[in-house]
């Protein structure tokens, strides 16, 4: 079997053959050997003709695909395609358009677009690896467009001063040297914000966080400490530039690479966002590649979930 890819180039070479996509899916989705997604059942046979499996417990749609179950279910776009686009979003550190994906491939936009959403469901990790704790710094940024690039009869509706006014807020959470939790939240008062910080970061935990009063009253169960904006940014080990830091990537990637991002996807973008920043340090774009691969299951995405059909946003994960 030929070798894995290390490099953009190779994966798509790698892929162009439709037995190595498949090899290296079955190696991350079943590493035990294949079960029917359906009942658990090992007792399957491979039907290699239609790279498809039979099982044999009789129950109904006893056959499977590895799409089956995946975020690929029901795509018709071949396997090679979907991991040459997985690669680049794990990888392309201000993200990749669905445009581009579009030129680069020969599929539709609209298509193009429906993937990214659901390769953005895989990296999702869902809080998982227990609470952060340590140093923990806690911010909040606003998501939205500049007045300056709106029509001027936008900008005199909208755009009323300085500050959140029509604008989304996300919340974000970073234990130094570990990882970063982020999401969209309702607003940036103490009944959004304290929730989330005591549902995520261990009790006695150092936090850092800004002037905000929204963080008034967590030194009854933290160790906090604030800075002043205002007067400066960093005092010894107190600050939040780390936060601001993965501030600067989301927003380069928001503004530079998509554009206009509804606020009903912003949540999907942060997500994308916080899969390569907590993933940069001690992976390649071969291990992220894998790991985003071995997240595709259970994480089913329809049309009608992705255009707000049927409502299925997250909290902070």
């Amino acid at each position: 079997m030929a070798t894995e890819p290390k490099t953009l180039q190779d994966a798509i070479l790698y892929f162009a053959d439709q037995d190595n996509c498949l090899n290296y899916l079955i190696a991350r989705r079943w590493p035990k050997g294949v079960t029917c997604p359906r009942c658990g059942s090992d007792n399957v046979g491979f039907v290699a003709t239609r790279r498809i499996w039979q099982c044999k417990t009789r129950h109904d749609h006893a056959q499977f695909s590895i799409k089956t179950g995946s975020i690929f279910e029901d795509s018709p776009i071949t396997l090679d395609k979907w991991l040459m686009v997985m690669w680049m979003l794990a990888n392309c550190k201000n993200g990749v358009s669905s445009y581009e994906i579009s030129r680069a491939t020969g599929i539709t936009q609209k298509s193009t677009w429906f993937m990214l959403q659901r390769i953005r469901l895989a990296m999702q990790d869902g809080g998982t690896g227990g609470k952060l704790s340590g140093d923990v710094e806690v911010d909040e940024t606003f998501i939205g467009g500049k007045a300056r690039n709106m029509h001027k009869d936008v900008r005199k509706r909208r755009i009323t001063g300085r500050g959140g006014k029509d604008k989304t807020i996300v919340f974000g959470m970073l234990e130094r040297g570990g990882k970063v939790r982020a999401g969209v939240v309702d607003g940036r008062k103490k009944k959004n914000v304290q929730p989330l910080i005591r549902e995520h970061i261990e009790a006695s935990s150092a936090i850092f966080s800004d002037e905000l009063k929204s963080y008034d009253g967590l030194a009854t169960n933290y160790q906090h400490a604030v800075i002043n904006h205002a007067v400066e940014y960093v005092n010894q080990n107190v600050h939040t530039n780390g936060m601001e830091n993965f501030w600067s990537l989301l927003k380069r990637g928001l503004h530079g690479t998509y554009i206009s991002v509804e606020p009903f996807h912003l949540f999907r973008y942060v997500d994308e966002q916080a899969f390569r920043f907590n993933n940069r340090r001690e992976m390649d774009d071969s291990d992220r590649f894998s790991l985003a691969v071995s997240q595709i299951v259970g994480k089913r995405l329809t049309w009608e979930q992705v255009t707000g059909k049927v409502d299925k946003k997250p909290a902070v994960n």
